[in-house]
């Protein structure tokens, strides 16, 4: 017999399927060719969801599957095992889902020990009322589902944690505990003393961890993924922000900033500097951009513009700034798009349309010339 809960979930994942429907007058959405884009670490991961969307698995199980790749990967630093920690040395990670067919979403902030949060989100998304569950709550939940918490640092993340604690004596070092401006004004000075105190690390590591350290990491992976029904959904997952404070959260698992899935117009996600991104809604205003009959590269602009005005369009700001927006609209249409057209990290993104994955040029709002 049907219990209330059970009740409930149902006639909701029913209701939603009803609103899903096409409008009267409207193309069918069916016929389309299956498109997955991703952001530039996803050229695996669009592999993978293609092949299981050509297989007739569901959009969002696709995507997941294809970032499950990137979180299990310890060399992406930026993303699952082996992320950069906060201040405390400690990896917490951020993801999000949402579910095109059914309208449903679901997302996990400032989780520990679960080097998959993508599938928690899912979890979140498919087994409780919520769409958010954070910290603590969220570690908690996970286990409740058979996860077990994990020490997610890596040798070459810890290596990068305490060559960040040793840059906290340079005058340039990065500190969550001044505003943006503060930080992107401090002129760094490199560390001599690295060799001395790090004396077992190869060179090429310590040098990337000095980088890390003045630098952090805003990386992420957003995926999202079209069948040829013309049925999408979107997944973003991250380590946030390398150093933070305990328990931020930027914009990977905020519905509406880091991801923002419609199933009638398309979807819409991001990676960089998610305190910017969550400032302009920045998923949400991509596809509310394509909804008015913008194209995906020109509401990927749109946002971008948004960010810009945060600084009053000073160049000289937000050339220290990254932020990426990727846009997929039903149709296959796809781009994305970067502040910077020149020597910035995350200049392409990864695409795949029935062969293999490729890296595809990403539009800019400024170009530098050097």
């Amino acid at each position: 017999m049907m219990n209330r809960r059970e009740w409930m979930i149902g006639s909701a994942g029913a209701a939603a399927t009803i609103g899903s429907a096409v409008p009267a007058g409207a193309q069918p959405s069916g016929g389309k060719k299956p498109v997955v884009i991703a952001s530039a670490n996803g050229m695996a991961a669009c592999a993978k969801a293609m092949q299981m969307i050509q297989s007739g698995a569901d959009t969002l199980d696709a995507v997941i599957a294809g970032v499950n790749i990137v979180e299990l990967d310890p060399n992406d630093t930026s993303v699952g095992y082996g992320g950069l920690p906060n201040e405390e040395g400690v990896v917490e990670l951020d993801a999000c889902v949402m579910h095109g067919p059914t309208r449903r979403a679901g997302s996990v902030g400032a989780i520990q020990g679960i080097k998959t949060p993508s599938k928690i989100a899912k979890l979140v998304m498919d087994h409780t009322t919520h769409v958010m569950i954070v910290g603590e709550g969220a570690l908690k939940f996970a286990e409740a589902y058979g996860y077990q918490k994990e020490d997610l640092l890596t040798d070459k993340s810890r290596t990068a944690w305490l060559v960040w604690k040793e840059s906290l004596r340079s005058p340039g070092a990065f500190n969550n505990w001044v505003s943006m401006q503060q930080n992107l004004s401090a002129a760094a000075t490199p560390m001599k003393q690295l060799r001395s105190a790090f004396p077992n690390v190869d060179e090429g590591t310590l040098a990337w961890a000095w980088q890390m350290a003045i630098h952090p990491t805003y990386g992420t992976i957003n995926c999202l993924g079209l069948n040829a029904k013309g049925e999408i959904s979107g997944v973003t997952t991250t380590s946030g922000l390398a150093w933070k404070i305990p328990g931020r959260v930027g914009d990977s698992p905020i519905i509406g900033a880091g991801l923002f899935v419609d199933p009638d117009v398309g979807g819409a996600g991001s990676t960089g500097v998610g305190e910017l991104n969550i400032r302009v809604a920045g998923g949400h205003t991509i596809v509310d951009a394509m909804r008015r009959g913008v194209s995906p590269k020109e509401a990927v602009l749109e946002a971008l513009k948004r960010v810009s005005k945060l600084y009053n369009d000073d160049q000289a700001i937000l050339d220290k700034l990254d932020i990426e927006f990727y846009a997929l609209r039903i149709d296959g249409e796809h781009a994305a798009g970067s502040l910077w057209g020149t020597h910035r990290s995350y200049k392409v993104y990864s695409v795949n349309d029935g062969g293999e994955s490729r890296h595809e040029a990403c539009v800019f709002l400024y170009n530098k010339q050097s």
